[in-house]
C-alpha cells in the first residue's frame, strides 16, 4: 500500500485532477471516513481502452488507502449512449451484444483489483440495468425529470456544440443519458452510500447533475471528481481513436504491440505519463535515472513505463513474454528463448509476411519479403552484416535455409536493419 497522509494530496501531486466539486468539504469528508466512491463504464466494445487507465487507477489508489470503489457497468445507458462532445450521433447497440460487452468488462474490470488483500474494502461491480429495467417512464419523468430545467440542459457545453450542427443534432434519446447518469448518482448514494462519482473530464456536466439531483432528493452532499483526459504534449487524445486504439484486451491489441506503443511515446510525453501512470513522483524518477546520459536516460525510463504498464494491464507471464520477443527480435536472444505463443503474438499485430512452398536461398528470399529491390542488392547487404535470420546475423552471401531455421517447423523471422521484419510462413 501507498503511503502518504491524505488520498488526494497524493493524486493532486500526480496530476489526477481536472475538476473537483467542493474541494474543501470533499477533504473533510475523506478524513472522517472510508468512503464509497464511484465511477461508470458504458459497454460500447468488449475492452476498455488505455483512456480509460487513469479512471481505473484513480479507483485503485483509492481503494489503497482503504476506501471502497464502486464499478457500474452501463447496461441501462449504454443503450442510449452517452452524447457528451461527441460530432455524431452514436451507433445502435443491440440487448445481445451490450451483454456480451457487459461480460468482458467485468472480467477485465476485476484483473486491477486485488481483492484477496481487501477484506473491508472490496470492490462493488454492479449493473444500472438492474434498476432502469424496472422504472416506468411515467415514474421518471414525475419524480426525475421534473428537477431539471431544459434552459440549463441545453446551455451545457457538450450539448450546445451538436445543437448548433443543424444536420447532425440531438436526439431526445441522448439528451435524456444526463438524467440517466444523475439517476445512478442518486440511486447508488441512496442504496450503498456512495459520495464520490469520477470520470473524464467530459463527464464533468452529468457528474454535476447527479451532485445537484442527490441535493434536491435527499438533502445531502455529495461529491465529484474529474481526471484529465489522456493527451499527448501536443494536446493530441489518444485512447479509441479510430483504428489505432490501443485496447487493455490482448485479443484485441497484443502485449507486445501494447509494450511497442509506451516504448515509442514522445520524449516530451514520457516524464508526465511515468508520473500519470506509476506510483513514484517526479523527485523519485529524477534520482533512479540521475546517472545516465539524456539519450540512455529517455530510454530506460520508456523501458520503465511500458513495463509498468504491461505488467499491470497484462499481468507478468505476458511481460516476460513480451521481453522474450524483444530480445530475440532485436538480436539479444536466441531462438530457443521465444514461443510459439510469441510469434502468434506478432502475427495478430500483423507483422509483414509472405508465403514460400519451396527452400529458398536468403538472397531469393530478400527479394521476395521486398527487403531488397535485387539479387545484387540483396547480397551487399548480407555481406554488410546488416541481414539477420531468427535475431543472429547472416553474412554468407548465398545462404540456403535448412530445416534448423524453422521456428515451430513454419516460421522464420527475417529482419534488414533494426526494424524491418518480414515472417516467412514455410508450406513445405
Amino acid at each position: 500500500m501507498i503511503k502518504k497522509s491524505n488520498i488526494l494530496d497524493f493524486l493532486n501531486e500526480k496530476g489526477f485532477f481536472s475538476q473537483i466539486f467542493s474541494k474543501e468539504n470533499l477533504y473533510k469528508h475523506i478524513q472522517q471516513k472510508n468512503i464509497r466512491l464511484y465511477c461508470g463504464f458504458d459497454p460500447t466494445a468488449s475492452s476498455l481502452h488505455i483512456g480509460h487507465l487513469l479512471p481505473i487507477l484513480c479507483l485503485k489508489y483509492f481503494q489503497e488507502f482503504g476506501h471502497t470503489p464502486v464499478i457500474l457497468i452501463g447496461g441501462a445507458t449504454g443503450v442510449v449512449g452517452d452524447p457528451s462532445f461527441r460530432t455524431s450521433k452514436r451507433p445502435k447497440y443491440s440487448r445481445d451484444f451490450l451483454q456480451f460487452n457487459q461480460m468482458c468488462l467485468e472480467k477485465q474490470l476485476l484483473f486491477f483489483f486485488n481483492n484477496n488483500n481487501c477484506i473491508n474494502n472490496k470492490v462493488i461491480i454492479l449493473n444500472n440495468y438492474s434498476w432502469f429495467k424496472d422504472i416506468s417512464v411515467l415514474f421518471f419523468l414525475r419524480k426525475i425529470g421534473i428537477h431539471f430545467s431544459v434552459n440549463n440542459m441545453i446551455h451545457k457545453e457538450s450539448v450546445k456544440k451538436r445543437l448548433i450542427k443543424e444536420k447532425i443534432g440531438m436526439s431526445f434519446t441522448e439528451f435524456s443519458y444526463s438524467l440517466l447518469q444523475a439517476y445512478d448518482f442518486s440511486f447508488l448514494y441512496k442504496k450503498y452510500g456512495v459520495t464520490v462519482q469520477i470520470g473524464g473530464s467530459d463527464q464533468w456536466g452529468n457528474i454535476l447533475s447527479g451532485i445537484r439531483l442527490v441535493k434536491k432528493l435527499y438533502q445531502k452532499e455529495v461529491f465529484g471528481i474529474t481526471n484529465p483526459l489522456l493527451t499527448t504534449f501536443n494536446g493530441e487524445k489518444i485512447g479509441k481513436t479510430g483504428n489505432h486504439t490501443i485496447w487493455l484486451d490482448s485479443r484485441k491489441t497484443s502485449p507486445y504491440k501494447f509494450y511497442q506503443f509506451w516504448i515509442n511515446v514522445s520524449d516530451n510525453d514520457i516524464n508526465n505519463f511515468i508520473n500519470l501512470f506509476t506510483s513514484i513522483n517526479f523527485k523519485k524518477l529524477n534520482i533512479m535515472f540521475s546517472n545516465t546520459n539524456d539519450i540512455n536516460n529517455l530510454r530506460n525510463k520508456k523501458i520503465f513505463l511500458a513495463e509498468f504498464l504491461t505488467k499491470f494491464v497484462h499481468g507478468k507471464n505476458a511481460l516476460k513474454s513480451v521481453q522474450r520477443i524483444t530480445y530475440f527480435l532485436f538480436g539479444q536472444g536466441s531462438k530457443q528463448d521465444i514461443t510459439e505463443n510469441d510469434c502468434e503474438q506478432l502475427i495478430q499485430d500483423g507483422i509483414p509476411s509472405i508465403i514460400c512452398n519451396n527452400y529458398l536461398d536468403l538472397p531469393h528470399a530478400l527479394v521476395k519479403a521486398n527487403l531488397s529491390t535485387s539479387l545484387n542488392q540483396a547480397r551487399n547487404m548480407i555481406l554488410s552484416g546488416a541481414i539477420r535470420i531468427n535475431g543472429k546475423v547472416q553474412n554468407k552471401k548465398d545462404y540456403f535455409f535448412v530445416k534448423l531455421d524453422f521456428l515451430f517447423d513454419k516460421y522464420t523471422f527475417l529482419c534488414r536493419g533494426k526494424k524491418n521484419y518480414v515472417l516467412i510462413f514455410w508450406e513445405i
